[in-house]
């Protein structure tokens, strides 16, 4: 049997760092012999967060969030799905707002505050959490663990993958203001050299995830 793999994309950059290693993650879980469908919650039709309306915790809705909207679709293949790939950069020290809206319904709707049974999902499936970001790899650990602990209780086992001190832009000249906080020739050197290794673990990480 096929096992169907969901993929979001929580970036707004097409062809920049998230999104390619969600790419290639994706093509490690098809080369596995999965299916993969993927989402980009920038591109989605009008969406919230969780808006706290309390649904999900009535015994015909559990483990299903009742609020209609762009979000809908993505929650219910990811119910559906035997894993999940997710990526995000990270601005300003989180997760984007695209991001945290997923992630607040997608564990709240499994949220029961039920100590005995504080999970209602049944069906765990494993998670691959991306993040990018402009500092080093180690900078958002303690954040990355936070998001492992909870998407390992509400939804699945869950691994990290951080690719850090990204390339932005391919010529920081060309901004009005001069960004002193970075080194150009450093930051491209690294994209040249190191993010095709993270590439490749990415590949190997997707594939794992399908296997």
């Amino acid at each position: 049997m096929t096992k169907k793999i969901i993929a979001v994309n929580a970036g707004p950059r097409m062809g920049w760092n998230t999104e390619t290693l969600i790419t290639e993650a994706s093509k490690g879980a098809i080369d596995a012999g999965a299916q993969v469908d993927r989402f980009d919650l920038f591109r989605l039709d009008r969406y919230t967060g969780c808006i706290s309306c309390f649904g999900c915790k009535k015994n015909r809705f559990k483990g299903h969030c009742i609020c209609r909207d762009g979000l809908t679709p993505v929650l219910d293949a990811i119910r559906e799905s035997d894993g999940l790939i997710i990526g995000s950069p990270n601005y300003l020290g989180e997760l984007t707002a695209s991001f945290r809206a997923l992630y607040e319904r997608l564990i709240f709707q499994n949220l029961t505050y039920n100590m005995e049974t504080p999970s209602c999902n049944e069906r765990e499936i494993p998670v691959l959490l991306i993040m990018t970001s402009n500092a080093q790899d180690t900078a958002y650990m303690n954040l990355l663990n936070n998001y492992k602990g909870t998407l390992e209780r509400f939804i699945g086992p869950t691994k990290v993958f951080v690719s850090g001190n990204t390339l932005q832009l391919k010529d920081y000249s060309k901004n009005d203001w001069e960004w002193s906080m970075f080194n150009p020739e450093a930051k491209k050197q690294r994209h040249e050299t190191v993010f095709p290794k993270e590439m490749q673990e990415a590949y190997q990480l997707g594939k794992e995830l399908a296997e």
